[in-house]
Formats: structure tokens, sequence, C-alpha cells
């Protein structure tokens, strides 16, 4: 009996699933953060010169199985409507102004009041230029070079100018015990990290692979539709810096949120938005800021499916270090 009892725990330990068995180094201080940061690099991976990062590995193939997710025909948008009113969370406004009107049509204007980069724009990080660690973007681009292009001289959002499919994966961060709220959101401050992932993947029955873009509904805007917008200083729900281990562990493309994405505080003394530079600068990681998943996630409930295609199409704009953004999910 003791013997059965012993290969029974062996046997355990064997076949336990290779999403829990997955460790990832310590995440808390800034010398971890700074060790992260030059272990995680993916710079000069697929060649000094790449403008893509991560999504090199959205490829043909992976085009092709995102493709094939497509069952119902069903097609939701990823984006919050455009922001055109003064808010606590919003750095910016779009202005659109009414140039003419006649019996024979009309025309406006749309301009941003400051930059769509911040707290309220749907938008798409370029990956060599918006964010800079220790004077660096991803690969090695130094902010002289982006001075003196008056831009981004390489890695701009132009590299996506032929669009974005592959396949998007929501982790819906309410279904986590304990995570969320009885109205269905998850409060400032309510950190997702590397484990949280894992088992949302058991929950969802997902799996992350190589070239997935991965999507964190925290229920940003059913919280602010019911109790109104909030400074992020009182803190933002979202992605541990320890999250940067998971994206390189499973080859992720590319990562979204309803919110920035980094959880704030961020639980790292001295390093405010540990995540965007991980991610952006070392890893390579494009991001998604302040989508919109409230649709989606009813959708991906009501099928039970909670991978779909993904496309999105940025601006053609050179040199740019981002773009405005609508992605689509379709099942």
């Amino acid at each position: 009996m003791i013997l059965k009892a012993i290969q029974a725990v062996l046997i355990s330990i064997l076949f336990v699933p290779l999403s829990v068995a997955q460790n990832h180094p310590p995440m808390e201080t800034e010398a971890d953060f700074h060790r992260a940061m030059e272990e995680l690099s993916n710079w000069g991976r697929w060649g000094d010169e790449d403008e893509l990062g991560a999504a090199n590995l959205i490829t043909p193939a992976k085009r092709k199985q995102a493709a094939a997710l497509v069952k119902e025909g069903i097609s939701v948008s990823l984006a919050h409507d455009v922001n055109q009113q003064p808010a606590v969370d919003a750095s910016a406004v779009l202005t659109r102004e009414v140039l003419r009107v006649s019996p024979t049509g009309a025309s406006d204007r749309y301009e941003y009041s400051g930059s769509y980069h911040g707290t309220i724009h749907s938008h798409l990080d370029a990956v060599d230029c918006h964010i800079m660690y220790r004077g660096k973007g991803y690969n090695g681009l130094g902010y002289e070079e982006v001075a003196a292009a008056n831009g981004c001289p390489r890695g701009s959002i132009n590299a996506h100018k032929d669009g974005i499919v592959t396949r998007g994966i929501l982790f819906d961060a309410t279904l986590l015990p304990g995570k969320a709220t009885p109205e269905g959101w998850l409060e400032p401050g309510t950190v997702i990290g590397y484990e949280d992932l894992l088992a949302l993947e058991e929950i969802e029955g997902v799996k992350v692979e190589p070239g997935d873009v991965i999507f964190l509904y925290t229920g940003r805007w059913k919280r602010r539709a019911a109790l109104g917008a909030w400074p992020t200083s009182e803190g933002v729900a979202g992605y541990h810096a320890n999250v940067a281990y998971f994206l390189k562990d499973r080859g992720v493309a590319m990562i979204g949120h309803d919110m920035w994405n980094d959880v704030t505080p961020s639980g790292i003394p001295n390093i405010s938005l540990p995540l965007h530079s991980l991610a952006l600068v070392s890893l390579g990681v494009s991001i998604f800021d302040n989508l919109d998943f409230e649709r989606v996630a009813e959708v991906a409930k009501q099928l039970n499916r909670y991978a779909f295609m993904l496309t999105a199409a940025p601006l053609r704009i050179e040199m740019g270090m981002g773009s405005p953004i609508n992605p689509l999910a379709t099942f």
C-alpha cells in the first residue's frame, strides 16, 4: 500500500501540467527589474535592424491559424469610443469641428488637444521609440537618433502598415476567484501576475502560444460608467511586472489592456510603469492601451470561447510613435 501511494505521488508530480510547473525569478525590487531588463532582452534576435520585435512571431502559418478560428462570423470592436470630453483620466480630447454644412454635403475636422498616448484613447504603441530605458529603445535605438530624425527612424508604427492578423486571447480577470467586485470589475490597484495568467488559462480552457496577442479585461470602463472617472494616482488594476516572464516563456507577440497595462502602484519601488519598459524596450512586445472589452467579454462568455481572430491596422504614419486604433475580434 505504501509503495502504491509513493508511485501515485511520483506520477502526479511527473504529469503536472506545464502551465503549472513553470516558474519565474522574483520581481519585487529595483534590482529584480534591472536584472529582468537584461535577461529577457530580445535585442538582436531578429537582426540588428529589426523593426517588428516579437511581432516577428506572427508568421503566415499563425495568420492562417487565426483565420481558422472564425466559426460564427461575429465581429466585435476592441476599442472605446474616441474621447471628446474633458475628464480627470483624460490627458487629451479629440476636438471635432464642423467645417461645412450645405445641401450638397458636410465635412469636419479632427484634432487631438494633446497626445493620443495616455490613459483615455485606444492606441497601439510603436515598439522602438515610445519608451526608453537608459536612453535606448528596443534593439538599441538611442534617443539621440529620435531627436535627430524628429521622429521614430526605426521601429515606427509604420512597420505595421500591412496590418496585424493573429490569434487574440481575452484574459477575463473578473473570472479569477476573489478578484472582482460583485458589480463585475477589479478595483484600482488589483494585481494580475504570472500565476493569475496560468489560472486563467485553466479557467478559460486556452493555452497561449507563440505569436498570440493577450488582452486583459479588468472592467475599467464598466467601473467608470458606474462611478465616474478617477485619477490614476488612486490606482489602476493591471499586469504585474512579472508578467514579462510569461511573455518571454510563451512567445507573446503583443499585449493589451483596458487601461495602460501596468498595475498601479507597480509594487516595485521607484519604478512606475515597469511592464512598459520590459515589454517594449527589452522584449520588443508592442502594447495596446485603453481598449474596451465590455462587449467582447460578453460574447466570449456566451460562446465559452476566449480565443479569436484579431485584426488591427494602425494609421500609416512615417516615423510615428504609435497610432489610434480600432482592433477587431472575430469569432
